[in-house]
């Protein structure tokens, strides 16, 4: 089963797929779209390219748990992502990926302003790596 995970963005959109066991993450990459809309259309074509069977989407809660509105953009998403692909769509809950995402290109030697261009990939993996640890 390979899984697509999803770190939504309002301008870069992470990407990162599982092989095609759902063991492990592979590929990651980041779409650049500021419309909502066509966001969605680019990670269909994704999951669809690259044959998703599941969709993971980063889900950001606030620290104490609550829901704010990057929550209701990423549940507006998975609505969305569900009636284009017609493929299950979990919220997976991403607090602190992208904290551990700059972490991690830092302690590999990246200058924290190269960081944009890979944050959002690196926090798609992250994710992908934690759902796929819970299966």
């Amino acid at each position: 089963m390979r899984i697509l995970a999803i770190d939504y963005g309002d301008a870069r959109t992470g990407i990162a797929v599982s092989d095609p066991t759902g063991t492990l993450a592979g590929e990651a990459f980041v779409i650049a779209e500021w419309n909502p809309e066509r966001a969605a259309e680019k990670i269909a074509a994704a999951a669809r390219e690259r044959q998703a069977d599941r969709l993971v989407l980063g889900y950001p809660k606030n620290m104490d748990g609550t829901l704010g509105p990057r929550a209701e953009k990423c549940a507006a998403l998975a609505a969305v992502l569900r009636e284009m692909t017609g493929l299950e769509v979990i919220l997976w809950d991403e607090r602190r990926t992208t904290v551990d995402a700059h972490r991690i290109l830092s302690d590999n030697g990246r200058k924290t302003k190269k960081h944009r261009q890979n944050v959002d990939a690196v926090a798609a993996t992250l994710i992908l790596e934690g759902y796929l640890a819970s299966l």
